[in-house]
């Protein structure tokens, strides 16, 4: 248990970093925020309680396919805001084109024979 909560201070702590270092300077937030930090936690989080080699290297590759659609967030929310759209609007608009891409996309990787 103690494992868990220390897992959950260091995430939301550097969750909350770049959240506060984006009041001051949304470019360095954004810097911050694309570096593979939760990635690399996870995998850390990931191999100290499996110590499974192979786990933690199928979800770098998984993260690597993953990022793709991701894409499709990152590019509609800002295009959105500026078509005037308000801020739930626009992200609730993001996350639903989002979650269609990634359908769409495991739907591709399935039909190349390439599973998540």
């Amino acid at each position: 248990m103690i494992r868990f909560i220390i897992k959950v201070l260091i995430t939301a702590i550097l969750i909350a970093t770049i959240s506060e270092v984006g009041k001051r300077n949304s470019l360095m937030a954004a810097v911050y925020a694309s570096l593979p930090l939760t990635t690399i936690l996870a995998m850390v989080w990931l191999y100290l309680d499996s110590a499974d080699v192979q786990k933690t290297s199928s979800l770098s590759w998984n993260v690597l396919l993953a990022i793709i659609p991701s894409c499709v967030f990152l590019v509609a929310f800002p295009v959105l805001v500026k078509f005037g759209l308000n801020f739930w609007v626009s992200l609730l608009i993001s996350a639903i084109l989002t979650a269609m891409a990634y359908w769409l996309y495991v739907a591709v990787l399935k039909h190349y024979g390439i599973n998540f």
